[in-house]
């Protein structure tokens, strides 16, 4: 079956020579690197992770996140398959990664093996989850940006988070939120250097992912990998349109409704250099589970700060009313796209870090 050449564009309706349309192009990097994530997971499927399975295993998830357009096309583009053992287990770890990914264990991850899932495969799965969770959030905001969805959004809270002191292998695990430089420490192992190609080595040292075990653990699926890297820079590194401190802290609001103290400190540290408000950026960080994200902050940053909070719930729960909101604070088509694609990929981010390692607390000279 044929695809869209651009089937986010499709499945929202976006007029051609409508304001989005236009914002779209002018982020046509990001537009772009989005569809080929999309080609990638499923232009083809693999041995340890058939095709058909692909589009079950993402109809369910879009299902989920209650985006009826996007479950619908997954659905329409899968075959026959045998149930079983292998795909109840992919399933209940993408039920696990859509709905609670703070709860994930390295025992998730063993159970998969069990079932006969291998490392690279269990890397596919969780990009895939992860990327529909992010597609569903991009086209809900899409949709929302082209005048459709509910009219009301809800208040979202901070989430839990991972407040046990050791991790898995042992190391000094952080319990809460903060903007110091942490390390991370993969669940299954990375692949080594070595088993890369000469050409796929240049490709890691051309985004800088050489040296991290994050990323050759991904590079297990390296096209995937790729696209991933390509959509986060046409994301957050593009000029005009909303300020990067404001993208990040769409990112560190994310991760705040996810519980991902990693991705967080990342970027609230980047959010407080940017905006020159780091008090404010701590404040947010500050915020116990179950609390108001907006409480203490300016009138504009308590407008991107509830719509991204609402935009990160599963499923999402942003409306018109929320988008009103920012326009009231000057935020132009441009700006709303940019918002709605920082916030919307920490759904993909978030579910990665959280579902395949952990934070630790690096010691002396780590």
């Amino acid at each position: 079956m044929t695809q869209p050449v651009d089937l986010l564009n499709h499945l929202a309706g976006i007029a051609p020579d409508s304001p989005l349309a236009a914002a779209r192009l002018e982020r046509e990097a990001a537009t772009h690197a989005t569809q080929g994530s999309y080609r990638a997971l499923f232009g083809e499927g693999s041995a340890d992770f058939p095709l058909n399975e692909r589009h079950a295993v993402a109809a369910q998830v879009a299902a989920w996140h209650q985006t009826p357009a996007l479950a619908d096309h997954y659905a329409q583009q899968g075959s026959r398959f045998s149930s079983g053992e292998r795909l109840s287990a992919a399933l209940e770890q993408a039920e696990r990664l859509t709905f609670q990914p703070v709860t994930a264990a390295p025992a998730d991850l063993d159970a998969l093996q069990q079932a006969g899932w291998t490392l690279s495969g269990i890397v596919t799965l969780s990009q895939l989850v992860a990327f529909v969770s992010f597609q569903s959030r991009l086209l809900q905001g899409l949709q929302l940006l082209n005048g459709r969805g509910v009219p009301q959004g809800e208040s979202v809270p901070a989430g839990q988070w991972h407040t046990q002191p050791l991790t898995h292998d042992g190391r000094a695990a952080p319990v809460a939120f903060t903007q110091q430089s942490l390390g991370w420490t993969p669940w299954i192992a990375a692949k080594p250097l070595a088993q890369f190609n000469a050409d796929e080595q240049a490709t890691l040292a051309r985004f800088g992912h050489t040296d991290s075990d994050y990323f050759r653990l991904l590079a297990r699926n390296l096209p995937v990998l790729e696209q991933r890297t390509l959509t986060d820079k046409g994301i957050f590194y593009t000029a005009g349109g909303l300020p990067r401190a404001e993208r990040e802290l769409a990112a560190t609001v994310a991760s705040k409704v996810n519980g991902c103290i990693y991705c967080a400190s990342v970027h609230a540290r980047k959010a407080g250099q940017l905006s020159k408000q780091p008090e404010a950026v701590q404040h947010l960080l500050a915020v116990p589970p179950g609390q108001s994200l907006t409480s203490g902050q300016s009138p504009r940053w308590q407008a991107i700060i509830a719509f991204a909070a609402a935009l990160s719930a599963t499923p999402p729960v942003a409306g018109q009313q929320q988008v009103q909101a920012l326009r009231d604070q000057g935020l132009d088509t441009l700006e709303l796209l940019d918002l709605v694609q920082a916030t919307a990929f920490f759904a993909w981010a978030n579910r990665l870090m959280l579902t395949l390692g952990e934070p630790f607390l690096p010691a002396d000279g780590e």
